[in-house]
């Protein structure tokens, strides 16, 4: 008794005296800023502490030992690093990179963007709001095909889809501020109603995102970062204006922003006009018809966009909410030749008497959006709440045009209007929440995605009918760091989504043959049908970074649910030339597939390539028959959907160099091949696969340009090799070559920063066809030479420094 006594007042007198130690923790902008209110805990601790206004934590009595510290902060990343803690007191400087917007000036390959590519688990290009500026396009996709593995499927000058890999439409999911952009995504004619002079930020995640996303990022996905809020006690905004002389576009973008302390406000008002554009061509032909183009201009292309956005929010050390209210608007016309079944009846003395009117055929799209964004700190969580409204409407407007049985005389008993030839209006509701938690070397996200889908169709022609449909998702991700160089990724996902169809019948009588009998019945085109679809993905992956190189690699499942228009097609594909027929009884489409990356940073290089491959059991295409459907389709060619093997496989290649300090030099390359294993089209490729390209730039940074600065000349050469890889009816598009120039600067206006951007697209007029063009089925080339002039002039009224 008395040895245990004597053994226990030992015990107690070394763990009275055992020494212990602090750590100060300074955390501070990448401008050396200190940041107050960050969150600082050391996993396995029971306290965590907040900085203060000087942006420095204090931890106390901390045993010798090796420690994870995480830091968090609104508005920044997440960091974590490893200390030790060995015989002294310690202090540590933490520089948190901002998320979004903060760093507006920064080019797409700093610092804080390869820091963010390291860390994650797919490829990923991070682009700011200068590259979208220096590279303005009709659209925000297209103003992002430069870089390589994006292209978009285009119709006219504004209008176009994303593709990632050679993979669109609902393959290709598109995030703004943490909830999916639900539009039309079937339709290749109906463009994504995003605002691009709004986007600050965007990432593009290359590969299968299914397990973070959901359904539609079988491909990968869009995600669309919200600006950080302004500075406290701020009251300012900016104004773009543009103007292009291929279809006389001209608009502007006018910007206001005000906080208080915690309270903030912006609004953003854009607006577009924009006549017919013109091609390098004079005449074309449309289902073997020659038509002529007045002035190389194509008919009723032109169109006009109005978006309007309101955010306001609240901000404190620990909570934030925000309220986006946003509504796109664009009215834009359709080729009067290739729209329709009657391409040669097309008055073209009125299209042609003036290249701004919008006449039959055209469209109205409008995407009303109401989103809610609310982040908690609770004790060592994270926690993102997100909640959306969308109501999305489209409609199709052109002259009352017979098919099939369809009385010759609109009946003046129609509700329909007689114009009004389709219509599909989405309402979308979406409730979205993740939590995240970092302890010990992990860092782990969970959460849940779900979403109701009501649509409804109207108009006197029909494609796909109205559907009903909910999705629910739930979700756990590890990040896991093995090491200060090694992270390991897992991810596993459930969903369940179910799909209710309803029925469509004809509203004229059609006669039908039945036992020698005829009689006048409504056909049905769609019958009520009720899928629900189940699916697991997962993913691993891993990070490998040292100081010139980073390695990446992921392997995983992914899947995508058959569409309603897959589903239950049963018309005229005006746009595609087709008869869309739907099949009820495809299978949701699954992915497996291998995503790589090395990049090598040295002092003048930067190299990287990042190889991929795919593999789908049941892929689901749009199958040529050789029928013709000569009642309802006017003798356009019958296609089914169908579900056959598909093995894909390709590279994308970046490799920059610094030839002096202010001359650089650039290569961006792909490839993709694709080939179909079983099926009809065994053999085959996919559609819309595009070519090998290359792109080669050369840029030019004057040192001395005063009073402009940050001057850049700088000029793409772009290869394009020929398309001989196709599926039929596709037909075979020849190699181009393009030469683009682009040049800018910067210069002050009063106290403020303006920049001027200009680019000539096409210098040459060049005459060329892009494989993935939507037009590409008719042999319409690409726009001529287009001049582009874009200016951005931000203003201050009051500024915190003056406070």
């Amino acid at each position: 008794m008395k040895l245990l006594f004597l053994l226990c007042c030992s015990m107690v007198y070394c763990m009275g005296n055992a020494q212990l130690y602090q750590l100060a923790v300074n955390v501070t902008d990448p401008r050396h800023n200190p940041v107050p209110d960050a969150q600082l805990r050391i996993a396995d601790h029971k306290t965590h502490v907040v900085t203060d206004a000087g942006g420095t934590g204090l931890f106390k009595e901390l045993l010798p030992g090796t420690y994870y510290l995480h830091v968090f902060r609104e508005g920044y990343q997440p960091f974590t690093k490893k200390i030790a803690i060995t015989t002294h007191d310690r202090s540590i400087v933490v520089t948190l990179q901002p998320e979004a917007g903060l760093l507006q000036e920064v080019q797409v390959n700093n610092t804080t963007a390869r820091q963010r590519k390291n860390q994650e688990q797919l490829n990923l290009e991070i682009i700011k709001s200068d590259f979208i500026q220096k590279n303005l396009g009709g659209s925000l996709l297209q103003s992002l095909e430069r870089l390589p593995g994006v292209k978009t499927i285009s119709i006219g000058s504004g209008q176009s889809k994303p593709l990632l890999r050679g993979l669109g439409f609902n393959r290709v999911a598109v995030i703004d501020g943490y909830i999916k952009h639900e539009g039309q995504q079937w339709g290749a004619d109906h463009g994504l109603e995003i605002d691009q002079f709004a986007v600050e930020e965007l990432e593009i995640l290359k590969g299968a995102a299914s397990f973070a996303y959901g359904s539609d990022a079988i491909a990968g996905a869009i995600n669309i970062k919200h600006p950080v809020p302004p500075a406290p006690r701020s009251l300012g905004g900016n104004v773009n204006l543009i103007g292009k002389t291929n279809n006389a576009l001209y608009g502007g973008s006018l910007e206001l922003h005000g906080r208080t302390q915690k309270w903030f406000g912006t609004g953003r008002i854009t607006f577009q006009d924009y006549a017919d554009y013109r091609v390098p061509a004079d005449s074309l032909y449309v289902y073997d018809y020659p038509v002529q183009l007045y002035r190389h201009h194509l008919r009723n292309t032109a169109g006009r966009e109005l978006n309007g956005h309101l955010t306001t929010g609240y901000i404190s050390g620990r909570f934030k909410s925000v309220f986006d209210i946003t509504n796109i608007y664009n009215k834009s016309g359709f080729f009067a030749n290739a729209h329709g079944l009657e391409p040669r009846n097309v008055n073209t003395a009125i299209h042609d008497a003036d290249s701004r009117d919008i006449l039959m055929p055209y469209q109205q799209v409008n995407h009303f959006k109401l989103i809610n964004r609310s982040h908690f700190m609770i004790h060592h969580h994270v926690i993102t709440m997100a909640a959306g409204y969308q109501n999305n409407h489209r409609r199709e407007y052109n002259h009352y045009v017979t098919h099939g049985y369809m009385p010759a005389v609109y009946p003046d008993t129609m509700t329909i209007p007689v114009n009004l030839e389709r219509a599909f209006r989405k309402n979308t509701y979406s409730l979205n929440a993740k939590d995240m938690i970092a302890f010990g070397n992990h860092e782990l996200e969970f959460g849940f995605n779900s979403e109701i889908q009501k649509n409804t169709i109207n108009g006197w022609s029909f494609l796909v009918p109205a559907f009903d449909q909910k999705s629910i998702g739930v979700f756990i991700y590890d990040k896991i760091h093995l090491t200060d160089r090694t992270l390991l990724h897992g991810a596993l996902r459930y969903d369940h989504t179910g799909i209710r169809i309803h029925d469509y019948t004809d509203w004229f009588p059609s006669p039908v043959a039945e036992n020698g009998d005829t009689s006048a019945i409504h056909i049905s085109r769609a019958g009520n049908t009720n899928r629900d679809f189940n699916s697991i993905t997962g993913s691993i992956g891993i990070n490998h970074n040292r100081k010139h190189l980073s390695l990446k690699a992921n392997i995983g499942k992914s899947y995508r649910v058959p569409i309603a228009k897959e589903l239950a097609a049963n018309g005229v594909n005006y746009h595609y030339f087709s008869y869309e027929k739907g099949n009820a009884a495809l299978d949701p489409e699954a992915s497996y597939q291998i995503d790589a990356s090395a990049v090598l940073d040295q002092n003048r290089w930067q190299v990287q390539l990042s190889p991929f491959f795919n593999y789908f059991p049941n892929y689901i295409y749009l199958n040529p028959t050789p029928d013709h459907d000569y009642l309802y389709g006017a003798g356009n060619q019958v296609f089914e959907y169908r579900q056959s093997r598909v093995m894909r496989y390709g590279a994308e290649l970046q490799i920059t160099y610094r030839l002096l300090k202010n001359l650089s030099a650039e290569f961006l390359g792909e490839y993709l091949y694709s080939r179909q294993l079983s099926g009809n089209k065994k053999g085959y490729t996919l559609p819309f696969s595009p070519a090998p390209t290359a792109l080669m730039n050369l840029t030019f940074q004057p040192i001395k340009t005063a009073p402009f600065h940050q001057t850049y000349f700088s000029v793409d050469y772009r290869l394009s090799a020929p398309q001989n890889n196709i599926v039929p009816p596709e037909k075979k598009t020849k190699g181009f070559t393009v030469l683009n120039i682009q040049a800018g600067t910067r210069f002050i206006i009063g106290k403020q920063q303006a920049r001027l951007s200009l680019q000539l697209q096409n210098a040459f007029n060049t005459r060329y066809m892009v494989h993935t063009s939507f037009y590409r089925l008719i042999g319409l080339p690409e726009p001529g030479r287009n001049l582009i002039l874009s200016l951005k002039i931000p203003f201050n009224f009051l500024n915190h420094k003056e406070q």
